[in-house]
């Protein structure tokens, strides 16, 4: 009987973490085209630069999608359009915007934890990067 308490509470315990996974969001089938670009990329001239829509890239985790902010040739801001509902996407990508910014390019290292999304990301940016020309 002494032992039947602790079983019980380290079972349970171990169990927490189980009923509080989250899977991620964004259930489309994995394919070796399921990086399909699914818009086309579009820009507009604004009082801070010219702002360009990369496409949207559908990947395993959902959809992903940026908008470039440029002062010239030079990137000064990036927005995620749309991104997958994950956490380690949501901590991604101010990594991923950081590094945009100091590389003035997509020639981007993967975010570790976000490789589909950092993927993702990029593909999109480089499609707003070629639109900008």
């Amino acid at each position: 009987m002494k032992r039947a308490i602790p079983v019980v509470a380290l079972s349970i315990a171990g169990l927490i973490p189980v009923w509080r996974y989250e899977p991620s969001i964004g259930g489309t089938t994995s394919t070796a085209s399921s990086a399909a670009e699914t818009a086309p990329s579009s820009s507009a001239t604004s009082a801070s630069g010219t702002v360009v829509k990369g496409t949207t890239i559908d990947t395993d985790k959902g959809p992903v999608q940026v908008q470039v902010t440029f002062d010239g040739d030079k990137i000064t801001a990036v927005k995620m359009l749309q991104q997958p509902n994950h956490p380690q996407t949501t901590a991604a990508v101010p990594v991923l915007i950081s590094e945009t910014l100091k590389a003035q390019s997509a020639d981007i290292d993967t975010v570790s934890g976000a490789t589909i999304t950092s993927d993702g990301y990029r593909e999109s940016l480089q499609a707003a990067i070629d639109a900008k020309g």
